[in-house]
């Protein structure tokens, strides 16, 4: 009935997630609510890490891409399953480092790092930097030299794959902000530079070629390249590489027409492919790591709103208005991201009416949905969207000067708050 298996109905009626009733939530907690699932969330970490470990004889990790959602509990739960984690900012890094993550098992991405987020990361001795520029090089370099230290370092390849996914969110193709091209010998050069500065050491190479692939084969062929390009720096510049980041990008199932394959299987596929070609190109095989974010959160989340105004505009369409909208969910103005949703009080009733689900916020693109199948809308209804795990608390904003939601996890049956609601106070706190 629902697009993930957590998610069911009591026999009041009632939609719930991990077997805690939505509607109770709602009235504890108001809306709008995030509300995620922690035994979803660790089972997910555990069927990641379960495969790297077989795949590659425990010479891999599994890194948390954060960006997906942060804070000091969800980072909690990947250290106490062993990830480690991928984070791309400071704030990232700070909240992982107060989370008590190990900081060998942090690594740290962005295509421009400031010189203050690289002074935290080499203060407090991050596994690895990796490097998109040129310009980085000389920083990391210098940074390291001032405080008499050596900074392991990934490269961030474009390997040139596309992989079919929206525009805004494929990044392994050459017409990408992020890293060095393969095709024009620049990441070959970056390299070579890097092999000179005495403060840095060259660990590996990374790459990720985009989000939400339901595909095997843009993966395999990626491994591929970047087998190809460790075989070229060791046979050219006689270094090794120690290490492959294959990135992320799982693909998970928004809507019942999603079609992912199973989240081991990627790790599988993929490891076939890079032993074959590291025997054939005669290297070593590295240490693999991969940074699944969305596919361990996404699922596991979902949006409580009440409803309020229902308009019905006779021949074009009916508006159902939540007390929520873009500022707990900007994905939809983002990328036109599909959703599936229901009333939560009405949870086996047929969704039989299609509406357009709109927001708050005081902007005519400010919707979550359109033309979406639900069941008869009344005001003070709980509305329910489903898989908003990632990307929707991380991407969170106060535009109309709205508070962001808590969020709430269930575990056993049991709720537990981990982020507070935010007050109007909190909205002043800053201001001058």
């Amino acid at each position: 009935m629902f697009v993930t298996e957590n998610l069911e109905v009591n026999e009041q009626n009632h939609l719930t997630i991990g077997g805690v009733d939505t509607i109770a939530l709602a009235e504890k907690y108001g809306t709008p609510l995030y509300v995620m699932d922690e035994d979803m969330i660790r089972q997910n970490c555990r069927i990641y890490k379960d495969a790297i470990d077989r795949d590659y004889n425990g010479n891999g990790l599994i890194l948390y891409a954060s960006k997906a959602f942060s804070c000091l509990h969800m980072y909690r739960i990947v250290r106490e399953e062993g990830l480690g984690v991928d984070v791309v900012s400071g704030g990232e890094l700070y909240t992982a480092l107060k989370a008590g993550m190990d900081p060998e098992k942090i690594y740290f991405h962005g295509n421009n790092k400031t010189d203050d987020e690289i002074e935290l990361a080499v203060s407090n001795n991050v596994g690895r930097l990796v490097v998109d520029n040129f310009l980085e090089l000389e920083h990391i370099n210098r940074i390291a030299k001032e405080k008499n230290k050596t900074v392991s370092i990934l490269f961030r390849i474009k390997p040139g794959i596309d992989a079919h996914t929206h525009a805004f969110i494929r990044t392994g193709q050459i017409d990408s902000k992020f890293g060095f091209a393969l095709e024009t010998g620049e990441a070959f050069e970056a390299v070579k530079s890097a092999s000179e500065y005495k403060n840095l050491k060259i660990a590996g190479i990374h790459c990720h070629i985009g989000s939400q692939i339901f595909e095997l084969e843009p993966f395999q062929e990626a491994a591929k390249v970047m087998c190809g390009f460790i075989a070229e720096v060791k046979d050219k510049l006689d270094i090794v590489m120690d290490e492959l980041n294959l990135g992320g990008g799982f693909g998970i199932k928004y809507t019942e027409k999603d079609d992912p394959v199973a989240y081991d299987q990627y790790i599988d596929a993929v490891a076939s492919v890079i032993k074959t070609c590291c025997w054939e190109a005669g290297i070593k095989l590295p240490k693999i790591l991969m940074e699944p974010g969305r596919s361990i959160v996404a699922s596991a989340g979902i949006t409580l709103y009440t409803i309020g105004n229902v308009k019905n505009i006779p021949g074009i369409r009916k508006y159902v208005s939540v007390d929520g909208g873009m500022t707990d969910n900007p994905r939809y103005i983002l990328y036109q991201s599909e959703y599936e949703a229901a009333i939560a009080n009405k949870a086996s009733d047929p969704r039989d009416d299609i509406v357009t689900i709109a927001g708050k916020c005081c902007e005519s693109g400010d919707l979550i949905q359109e033309n979406t199948k639900l069941q008869q809308a009344e005001a003070g209804d709980v509305l329910a969207v489903f898989a908003t795990g990632a990307y929707n608390y991380s991407m969170a904003s106060n535009y109309n000067r709205i508070p962001r939601p808590p969020v709430v996890m269930v575990s056993g049956g049991k709720d537990k708050l981990i982020l507070k609601r935010e007050s109007y106070e909190d909205l002043i706190r800053n201001d001058l």
